[in-house]
């Protein structure tokens, strides 16, 4: 969910249970909500519990290592140093995504969706950009007009070079130097192929000249980097986890090494301790790459050089974590939403 329905939800439960005065229990890897919405916390690793205790507490003073882990593994810090006169690797000049609305017998178009409305964007080398607004404002549609996965208008210049008007055929060797990591790891992976076999692709396509054993011994080596086990490679995808497949998915961006990188929600499905793990493992891949990172959860891009907010297919903010912050304007908002205190005892 986005940060304003997910406030929506979380303040529709807690008026249920004050009327109907029920108990809620919340099963969430999701520290935030349950610092807005828990009174007391029970802590789990292994199918056991390891600590319980009232929320205020248990943030501000965790005993068990693994609960002090997991809160350590919260994210947080500041943007890292980045050069502004960086060259410009992808550029936009009012970018439309437009769907048509067809009505009638004859299903003539009557209106559009105006997914994405007007973008015009500068995205340097080594940049690394944040999206964020709620469902529907046109995040992930951008990221996939930028890549020309997805028909738009306006101009798209990738190194110089306009893109925009390219054919597939013509793309194709542009296509090793991009990567997505799609928001949903059950529709991202294909149910028919090993997954030792989804992530050497990219591999096969770039480096033919790697024989078997050494495309399977970098697959181990990727997988190894996600937290996942090497030996895992002819296991199919429905056999891993939501968050495994999550894993797999950016394993294969990491073994891909491309200059361009848009990642959509790459992390939600994961806990804080997880998310920690793989954006150690992202941050190896980010060095030097220009990211676009889509999030909800606007803890995760923090610490980006520079975020973009969406509304109704337009870029409303554009800035530093700080800045939007200082700016009181929707950015603040969507943060005050997500970062509640603690409920009264």
């Amino acid at each position: 969910l986005d940060v304003t329905v997910q406030a929506q939800v979380l303040a529709l439960l807690r008026d249920l249970q004050k009327r109907l005065g029920m108990a809620l229990l919340l099963i969430t890897h999701d520290l935030g909500i349950v610092r807005k919405m828990a009174r007391r916390i029970y802590v789990m690793k292994a199918g056991g519990i390891v600590e319980e205790g009232l929320t205020e507490a248990i943030f501000n003073d965790p005993q068990h290592p693994y609960t002090q882990h997991l809160l350590a593994a919260e994210p947080k810090g500041e943007p890292g140093a980045f050069d502004p006169g960086a060259p410009v690797v992808l550029k936009t000049d009012d970018l439309k995504v437009w769907f048509p609305i067809r009505t009638g017998l004859l299903k003539r178009t009557t209106d559009h969706v105006k997914a994405v409305d007007g973008v015009s964007l500068e995205l340097r080398e080594g940049q690394t950009v944040g999206v964020v607004g709620e469902s529907g404002s046109g995040k992930t549609t951008l990221g996939l007009a930028l890549l020309r996965l997805i028909a738009s208008k306006g101009p798209i210049v990738y190194m110089g070079r306009r893109i925009d008007s390219l054919t597939s055929k013509q793309m194709r060797p542009l296509r090793k130097q991009m990567q997505i990591v799609f928001q949903d790891p059950y529709g991202s992976l294909s149910p028919r192929l090993a997954v030792g076999q989804i992530i050497e692709e990219g591999l096969i396509i770039q480096q033919p000249s790697l024989d078997y054993d050494a495309r399977r011994e970098r697959v181990g080596a990727a997988l190894a980097e996600v937290g996942l086990d090497p030996d895992a490679q002819d296991r199919y995808p429905h056999e891993f986890s939501g968050g495994q497949r999550q894993r797999i998915a950016i394993a294969r961006a990491i073994l891909k090494d491309a200059p361009i990188l848009i990642l959509d929600e790459a992390t939600s499905a994961l806990d804080s301790e997880s998310e920690q793990e793989i954006q150690a493992a992202l941050q190896n891949l980010m060095a030097d790459k220009t990211v676009i990172a889509i999030a909800h959860r606007l803890s995760t891009i923090q610490n980006l050089d520079r975020l973009l907010v969406m509304e109704e297919g337009r870029i409303i903010e554009d800035g530093a974590h700080g800045a939007l912050l200082a700016g009181g304007g929707v950015y603040q908002k969507l943060w005050a939403m997500q970062s509640g205190g603690f409920l009264p005892e």
